[in-house]
């Protein structure tokens, strides 16, 4: 493994300890040092461009470069041009060089592009070819390949190109045992890279932590760990990550009384008022002087809302 590959694999890697990401572990490790192709199928947020990164920092492919194609963005030229192939019988010595190629949602390919990257792809044959991929396949999808194939949206001939071991990520609400552990690794990691102290978590945030859903998987619990070091409050972080009954129970209490005009108005600008400060630190990285200025206010008037705003979250908890 090259030193590089190594380096970006201790920062960015975290497994688990649940059963199934340890059978998944395990896996990969087998199958890392061949050159099969790899098919990763998991939710949105699950961490499958990290699986296969993982799998290409333990093959004997880490010294070659790994490259990332979003298929969403590509057509039949882009395709051609990123993977040196060429659509009009392929030139001589049109190849990408012995890495690993990820194709990141291979479904979202249009059918032009699938007929390119099938005569792209080694069909069996040992013996080298020109315009044919030298590189490791490794393919992530968040859809079922194979209710594509069906659907005549995907290509049957592709689908077993490229899967030649099919790996599932399991969600975040099928793996909770690992929320604790993950949330640490992200604490550490996210202290580290905004220079923020690294403090544990209460007992009532990681509780909070375990009864969510995780629609938005490993992503959604990282970008909620990032607010807490950047926020340096909790409380503000995970205001919106009680149980859904418990929600749900405040809504309906809530819609039993009737308000007046005025004051449901002021109600509905501070909640778009939460939102668009919430929004601006988001996207500066909770750089609170920077997101003061996108929002065209001081940054002593944003520290004031702040304020508010936990004060508000403390008083409806």
């Amino acid at each position: 493994m090259g030193s590089e590959s190594l380096t970006c694999l201790k920062r960015d890697f975290v497994g688990g300890i649940c059963p199934a990401l340890l059978t998944l572990e395990s896996v990969i490790a087998e199958i890392a040092p061949t050159s099969i192709p790899v098919l990763l199928v998991g939710e949105s947020g699950t961490g499958k461009e990290m699986f296969a990164r993982l799998i290409h920092a333990l093959s004997p492919r880490s010294s070659e470069p790994l490259v990332r194609l979003s298929c969403a963005a590509v057509n039949e030229e882009t395709l051609s041009s990123e993977l040196g192939l060429h659509a009009n019988r392929y030139r001589d010595g049109a190849r990408l060089a012995a890495g690993t190629v990820l194709l990141d949602e291979i479904s979202e390919l249009d059918a032009s592009s699938q007929r390119i990257l099938l005569h792209g792809l080694p069909d069996g044959d040992t013996r080298p070819r020109a315009g044919v991929l030298t590189a490791r396949i490794v393919s992530t999808t968040s859809r079922k390949l194979d209710e594509e194939m069906q659907a005549g949206r995907f290509r049957n001939e592709l689908y077993y190109r490229v899967n030649g071991v099919c790996l599932r990520l399991p969600p975040l609400r099928e793996r909770k045992e690992d929320i604790p552990m993950l949330s640490e690794f992200f604490m550490t990691k996210h202290a580290a890279e905004l220079g923020r102290p690294r403090f544990s978590l209460s007992q009532r945030t990681l509780g909070l932590l375990m009864d969510h859903s995780w629609p938005g998987n490993i992503r959604e619990l990282e970008n909620i760990i990032k607010n807490i070091v950047a926020l340096g409050d909790e409380h503000l972080a995970v205001s919106g990550l009680g149980p859904a009954s418990v929600r749900a129970s405040r809504a309906s209490r809530a819609d039993v009384h009737i308000r007046p005009l005025k004051v449901a108005a002021r109600a509905a600008s501070r909640e778009a008022e939460r939102d668009l400060i919430l929004k601006a630190l988001e996207r500066t990285h909770w750089n609170r002087k920077r997101a003061a200025q996108e929002l065209q206010i001081s940054y002593k008037s944003l520290l004031y809302k702040l304020k508010q705003i936990k004060s508000s979250e403390a008083e409806a908890s």
